[in-house]
């Protein structure tokens, strides 16, 4: 017969076991609220059977079983679902910061709205339509005068608006690739740690969710490939190992050598905040180091791996939604992007409006005075883009050619005809324009592909409302499917205080039950020893 004394081992074992489990219990009820923890189970296994006692049975197959044992404390995760929700914060980070970009773009062109550039057309417009009714009257060129300044700074203050926040927008790359270093490093360390607590047969749970955390982290900026590789030694077969990460097919993290990320310009130098507009090319990667040397090595960028402006494709996180807005070169060496696009699109809606009305302009007459005849109008505004458009510092009251003819003072034919650019086709031809006097003029039209100047911004800002518009529905699109996925990891990986609290009552009782076991022995063994052999005593 087996051993008496086997029973209390075997309820010992089942004691030290349910109170780790208990302990586990504790662990993750203390955890519940807790970022990025994952809920932890004991893997509870039967120890080794022992065979029954017998004269044949010593080399048998075990059949007393000797109890129970704790095997090891693992994280309930779902990889699957990792990869889910690392995929959806990345293209979160994309259209989130794109529509963050074109929303702070709309306050600034602040359309429609009673103190916009088209308002500002229209207000010049109907001072020129004032003019050409009396072409004579000081009060209405002066008018002419001011709405033609505010015309101008109109267009000043975009530029110079849209300018500022493209450069707010270069800082916060430069920023952002200092936060995703901090990020690479981080996880290079903690490979580190893991790589010494595996071979000794530990399973590192909290280094596994601290990485888990700052790869969620990483995944906002740029798509990610993970793979782990085994720490060997003593590893259990469920521990993770060291963490691989690429970015792009660029290897940033492998193990415990890390790279780090710097921001260049389109000439390949290190793009730094002078708030001068330089294109973006996107990233170099430094050739790896040892994260526990980082902090004095000497970072080698020229053997790096390029993750060119070019290969990040939309939806590849926060920072190819920077780079996208702040401005890039294409493969044809054009300057692409929110910002440049619409800064460019104004500088030519204002070059070619300032060639138009000047072309006009000087084909027209001035007022004449006491001290100075009727002569052909001078260029009314200067500058060639945006940014320097402004009516020119020789322009005066008299000097405004409304008149078609020298030395007519009530004609105010040209004033109509300077009017009349509102509805013009601006198509690149020159064109033959009769006056209201019946005289033909031909004018060298600017090209805006064959918009007026006010259709042509009003192009500007209703693909910039599609664009918008796009953009926010991708953040909802991205949103939605994120919280889907984060409920469903939630679900695995969460902690349950209401499971939590079964499975403290069930490992309760059966401590309890492993107690009133050993008891039972206790009694057993004290009738075997005490009461035994005393029979008639």
């Amino acid at each position: 017969m087996a051993s008496t004394f086997m029973g209390l081992e075997t309820a010992r074992r089942g004691l030290t076991t349910q109170q780790s489990a208990l302990y586990t219990v504790g662990h993750n009820i203390s955890n519940a609220n807790t970022l990025g923890y994952t809920r932890q189970r004991v893997n509870m296994q039967a120890t080794g059977a022992l065979p029954y006692p017998g004269l044949n049975s010593g080399t048998g197959v075990g059949q007393l079983g000797t109890g129970v044992e704790a095997g090891s404390v693992q994280r309930i995760r779902d990889k699957f679902l990792d990869v889910q929700y690392r995929q959806e914060n990345t293209k979160l980070g994309y259209w989130g910061t794109k529509s963050d970009a074109i929303s702070q773009m709309e306050d600034v062109l602040s359309e429609p709205s009673e103190y916009g550039l088209n308002e500002s057309f229209d207000q010049f417009y109907q001072s020129l339509q004032d003019l050409s009714t009396n072409s004579s009257s000081s009060s209405a060129r002066k008018v002419v005068l001011q709405r033609a300044a505010q015309l101008a700074d109109s267009f000043n203050y975009l530029s110079t608006q849209l300018t500022q926040i493209q450069g707010n927008l270069k800082s916060e790359i430069i920023n952002q690739t200092d936060e995703v270093n901090s990020i690479i490093k981080q996880i290079g360390e903690l490979n580190a740690q893991i790589a010494r607590i595996e071979p000794n047969g530990y399973l590192s749970n909290d280094l596994y969710d601290a990485r888990d955390v700052l790869i969620d982290q990483l995944s906002e900026f740029f798509p990610l490939e993970v793979s782990y590789t085994s720490t060997g030694g003593n590893a259990l077969p469920i521990s993770e190992g060291t963490a691989t990460i690429k970015i792009n097919g660029v290897v940033v993290v492998d193990g415990k050598q890390v790279s780090q990320l710097q921001a260049v310009d389109s000439a390949g130098a290190e793009l730094i905040n002078d708030g001068n507009y330089v294109a973006s090319n996107g990233f170099v990667v430094s050739a790896a180091v040892n994260v526990e040397t980082i902090d004095t090595a000497t970072l080698d960028y020229s053997a790096g791996t390029a993750i060119s402006a070019n290969s990040l494709a939309n939806g590849s996180g926060k920072m190819a939604g920077l780079i996208h807005s702040y401005g890039y070169k294409d493969a044809s060496n054009n300057d692409v992007g929110v910002y440049p696009k619409m800064l460019q699109d104004l500088d030519k809606l204002a070059s070619e409006f300032i060639k138009t009305f000047n072309n006009i302009h000087t084909q027209g007459f001035t007022l004449a005075t006491d001290s100075s005849p009727s002569i052909n109008g001078g260029e009314f505004f200067t500058g060639t883009s945006a940014k320097d458009i402004s009516v020119s510092s020789l322009m005066t009251e008299n000097s405004i050619a409304a008149s078609s003819s020298a030395g007519e003072e009530g004609n105010g034919s040209l004033a109509i005809l300077l009017s009349n650019i509102k509805s013009l086709s601006f198509d690149g031809a020159s064109q033959t324009m009769k006056l209201a006097d019946g005289t033909d003029i031909t004018v060298n039209v600017g090209n805006l592909d064959g918009a007026s100047p006010q259709t042509f911004y009003s192009g500007l800002i209703a693909q910039l409302g599609t664009d918008g518009q796009q953009a926010n529905r991708m953040v909802s699109n991205a949103t939605t499917i994120q919280l889907s996925v984060e409920n469903n990891r939630s679900a695995v990986s969460s902690v349950s205080l209401d499971e939590e609290m079964t499975d403290m009552i069930k490992f309760q009782q059966a401590y309890n039950a492993s107690a009133r076991m050993i008891t039972s022995i206790d009694e057993i063994l004290d009738k075997i020893i005490n009461g035994m052999g005393r029979v008639g005593l």
